[in-house]
């Protein structure tokens, strides 16, 4: 069984404020092709332009660091089947993990519900975030990827820190944001993928992001 875990990617949408959205056009169009191939034959080629940062989409050390690991560096070993985990917010925004699991190699997704407010204008403000001290504990304990259904996994009040993103980027740990559907999931038994294009200098990309259940 597999579960989808992203937004779709739409015209016009809005992932986070400031961020433009993306825009759709067309290359090839399906009459215009009609004179480039056999008659009966013809196809569509698309463009999109849109920020890195669209949808649901994962952060690689070169997001946060200039030398650190960007789309195209970061192995396929770290963003797909994996074995994840899912921690369950307990209520309020600071969201606090039990350091008795067992991360190491996982992907650990963080489940706040959040993602029912995605494309309106609660999606941001006040959303819940990863406890600073959880994201240090994490970083030591080395799982492959953290990720969360929420606006961001640091608190963003103006001009504000991102010690998730510090920390555990540094430490090589790959994030994926505004996930969705993670109700759906068990706790753990499951393998998650979210593999992005191999671009070389991009530290973010959206992604296609995925459980599969036995």
């Amino acid at each position: 069984m597999i579960v989808e875990l992203s937004h779709r990617i739409v015209e016009g949408m809005i992932t986070y404020p400031g961020v433009p959205a993306p825009r759709l056009g067309v290359h090839l169009s399906r009459a215009d092709s009609r004179e480039v191939y056999a008659p009966g034959t013809e196809f569509h080629m698309g463009t999109i332009a849109l920020a890195a940062n669209t949808g649901t989409y994962l952060d690689t050390p070169h997001h946060r660091y200039p030398d650190g690991a960007d789309l195209s560096q970061v192995p396929a070993s770290r963003l797909a089947d994996l074995p994840g985990l899912v921690v369950r917010a307990e209520g309020g925004r600071e969201v606090r993990i039990n350091q008795n699991l067992d991360v190491r190699d996982r992907a650990v997704l963080i489940h706040t519900g959040w993602d029912r407010h995605f494309g309106t204008g609660t999606y941001v403000g006040e959303h819940p975030y990863l406890a600073p001290e959880s994201a240090a504990w994490l970083a030591e304990q080395g799982p492959a990827l953290v990720g969360i259904d929420s606006a961001n996994i640091d608190d963003t009040p103006p001009h504000g820190e991102r010690p998730a993103h510090t920390l555990l980027l540094k430490a090589g740990i790959v994030l994926v944001e505004h996930l969705t559907g993670l109700a759906a999931l068990p706790d753990e038994g499951f393998r998650f993928h979210a593999a992005p294009p191999m671009i070389a200098g991009l530290g973010t990309f959206p992604v296609r992001a995925y459980a599969v259940l036995p």
